[in-house]
């Protein structure tokens, strides 16, 4: 049995995230919301002021550092070991972020949006996440097709941690990106086939939690019903190697990680 996957904690400062938008978009409520996740198991915290669901709308760079820095330095100021990731594709929003405390850049543009980021992560000794996605939030649905979805998405995250490694950074993740340009059957193949992800070697990041591929499996329309499903879904992954799960529902998958090592 393997070594249970850190806990990625996922707080939404923003009115129109998919499963919980507008649950914490005041700053006092995010800030709660956040030490509770790490009070509940989180190992990671990742902060975002700009939904990323299909079809979501652009927000402006002043608007996301006014959503997301008062939150991390709150929480920098209450915790300060759990390390903070900023869940951004924008330079001057990482740099803000970096600058209030945030040890993470959580990109999921794959630098595709503004490689600046990976200047920014090694100026500032940051790990960066590189994450795959096909087109952009806005249009990633629309129609994705790939000729070998395993093998196109390891052949591109491989030449963009490449990327990031000949701009100095030294601590990279990556992440296949279930659900951004991907449909149910994309989704389904890159999780039975994870491991070959291995091949990377950098540690590798997993985000399905709540996702529509899961409503889709299950037949759960509602996102926030999704959490025990998400939780199956990781048990069953655990064999992948898989070294963070980035999650709604800490609580739920802390308890399942307690099970998980009891029973080893």
């Amino acid at each position: 049995m393997n070594t249970f996957p850190k806990i990625m904690g996922i707080l939404n400062v923003t009115p129109d995230s998919f499963s919980d938008g507008g649950s914490f978009f005041d700053t006092n409520h995010a800030v709660k919301k956040g030490l509770s996740l790490i009070e509940n198991g989180a190992s990671i915290l990742d902060i975002g002021g700009e939904s990323t669901r299909p079809g979501a709308a652009e927000v402006s760079i002043e608007d996301e550092i006014a959503r997301v820095v008062p939150v991390i330095k709150q929480i920098r100021e209450e915790c300060h070991a759990t390390p903070i990731s900023i869940d951004t594709t924008k330079y001057e929003v990482a740099k803000a972020a970096l600058d209030a405390g945030a040890k993470i850049i959580n990109d999921i543009s794959g630098l595709t949006f503004d490689e600046r980021l990976a200047d920014l992560a090694a100026e500032y000794n940051a790990t960066l996440i590189i994450m795959h996605i096909q087109g952009q939030p806005r249009n990633m649905q629309n129609n994705p097709q790939y000729n070998d979805v395993v093998n196109n998405v390891l052949d591109w995250l491989k030449d963009k941690i490449d990327l990031a490694r000949s701009k100095g950074v030294k601590d990279i993740i990556a992440d296949v990106g279930i659900g951004f340009g991907k449909t149910f059957e994309h989704n389904i193949t890159l999780l039975r086939e994870h491991d070959r992800f291995l091949e990377l070697e950098v540690p590798l990041l997993l985000g399905i939690s709540r996702k529509s591929f899961i409503g889709q499996a299950m037949g759960i329309d509602q996102p926030i019903d999704r959490d025990i499903s998400t939780a199956f879904f990781h048990s069953v992954l655990l064999d992948k190697k898989i070294d963070i799960i980035r999650v709604h529902n800490v609580e739920l998958h802390n308890s399942l990680k307690k099970i998980i090592t009891i029973l080893k």
